[in-house]
């Protein structure tokens, strides 16, 4: 038998027939799946597999004051839609106001659903971030959202595939979103189009599950349509006891074992990142390729798009970004809102205050209950951050936390493209640790001379 990536063994495990490949689990939320289920009821179909389906609302959602009515109309009637739509289909729901509710990306692993050999999908771009356990996820359009809903499978043709290895140690500051954005720059936005990633290499096996969730969120920045981390024994650690994973563990751990990258097994791409090269990152414009070290200056624009960046930015080439002021301070999103993220972060914030306004919104009302059982939140609070419930907040601007016009954000979310954050907001992505630290001084700065 032929050798095979860990890729192509899921692939041939789902595969139903030509182009066509078994969902094992459909992630829905409310802004992508209301004109899927409209099509279900024109064409008088049911959800095929309910129970391979679950669904929560997180894109429109407030933040804040959730105990009140949800002021905005269209917000209002997404969650409405949602709440109807999974009652009148039967399909499980974390409801809006219930502790089960989150971001779908943060809640698929809280709950132990995301599983090593799975094939995920959602109607969202950063399904890729499930792949972090092994299993081959990807986001997909509205259409396509009804012919999961009504088939559990989708058309899908296989894609050539590129192994990313980082290698060597990290140096002190570093995180995964500093080797994640590297990777982008490296690559650039279109790099990986058409691709299938694996990420191997030490670093990558160094790394907890919140860091590998975090390198395959953005994967798609990068153009891919899929990142994987081949399942290992930290991904088993940290689903074991999880409350949907087979009772069966060990059964259920020795038939993940399978999904591993056969040793000669070949990839259309091979790319190397140089992890002992890597400092602290920070984009300077408007799409996440375009980043830097934060020791760097602005590079000089190479094409029109980079003059367009700059000049939306504020910034010139040759510049500095340490102490450029910041209006306010995003911490959160399906990159950087779980456990590990808020504890980096209040890491930095411990027994000081911010300068600037600062949100701290968790992943999941999951990872805010295990933030105030380790007095995280306290940090925060005391810090003079507002501690907010879980959403997407203000990675996406579809709810109330989003910029005003001209206001610059230190933001640990996924994309800085132009008005993401709110019309003419201008977006630095960066890691938790150096959004707290743009939080403490009121301007861009490198966490590290924090540090001590």
């Amino acid at each position: 038998m032929a050798a095979r990536t860990a890729i192509g063994k899921i692939w041939d495990d789902h595969l139903v027939a030509d182009d066509l490949i078994f969902c094992d689990l459909h992630l829905v939320q409310e802004v992508s799946s209301p004109q899927a289920f409209d099509e279900l009821r024109l064409a008088k179909l049911g959800v095929r597999r309910p129970d391979r389906t679950i669904a929560t609302a997180d894109h429109s959602v407030p933040t804040a004051n959730r105990g009140l009515p949800i002021v905005d109309d269209m917000a209002r009637l997404q969650v409405e839609m949602l709440e109807r739509n999974c009652a009148d289909f039967q399909i499980p729901m974390r409801p809006y106001r219930s502790q089960g509710q989150g971001i779908v990306h943060v809640i698929g692993p809280d709950l132990g659903l995301t599983q090593p050999g799975m094939t995920i999908m959602c109607g969202d771009s950063h399904t890729s971030t499930h792949g972090a356990f092994g299993a081959l996820a990807f986001g997909i359009g509205t259409s396509e959202v009804g012919h999961v809903l009504a088939t559990q499978t989708l058309v899908q043709s296989e894609q050539p595939t590129m192994r990313v290895s980082f290698n060597g140690p990290r140096g002190f500051g570093v995180t995964a979103k500093d080797m994640v954005l590297t990777m982008i720059r490296q690559l650039g936005t279109a790099g990986g189009t058409g691709h299938f990633i694996e990420y191997a290499g030490d670093a990558i096996r160094d790394l907890s599950m919140e860091g590998r969730m975090t390198v395959c969120n953005m994967t798609v920045e990068a153009g891919a349509r899929a990142g994987l981390v081949a399942a290992d024994d930290t991904t088993f650690a940290y689903l074991e006891g999880r409350e949907c994973v087979p009772a069966d563990f060990e059964t259920a751990v020795d038939g993940w074992r399978r999904y591993v990258t056969d040793a000669d097994a070949s990839f259309d791409r091979e790319v190397t990142v140089d992890v002992a090269a890597i400092s602290p990152a920070i984009t300077w414009g408007t799409n996440p390729g375009q980043s830097i070290q934060i020791g760097d200056t602005v590079p000089d624009a190479k094409d029109d798009g980079d003059v367009r960046a700059l000049a939306y930015m504020g910034l010139t080439a040759g510049q500095s970004l340490v102490g450029v002021p910041v209006d306010r301070v995003f911490i959160g999103s399906c990159t950087n809102g779980r456990i590990e993220d808020l504890e980096a972060a209040a890491e930095v914030l411990r027994d000081r205050t911010v300068a600037v306004r600062t949100l701290v919104v968790p992943g999941s009302m999951a990872v805010k209950a295990a933030a105030e059982a380790r007095g995280l939140a306290d940090v925060f609070i005391a810090a003079g951050a507002e501690w907010r419930d879980a959403g997407c907040s203000m990675c996406v601007g579809m709810n109330e936390d989003i910029l005003e016009p001209g206001e610059r954000c230190a933001s640990t979310s996924n994309r800085n493209f132009e008005g993401r954050q709110g019309r003419l907001g201008r977006t630095h992505l960066v890691s938790p640790a150096m959004a707290a630290a743009a939080a403490v001084t009121g301007c861009l700065t490198d966490v590290r001379e924090l540090a001590g």
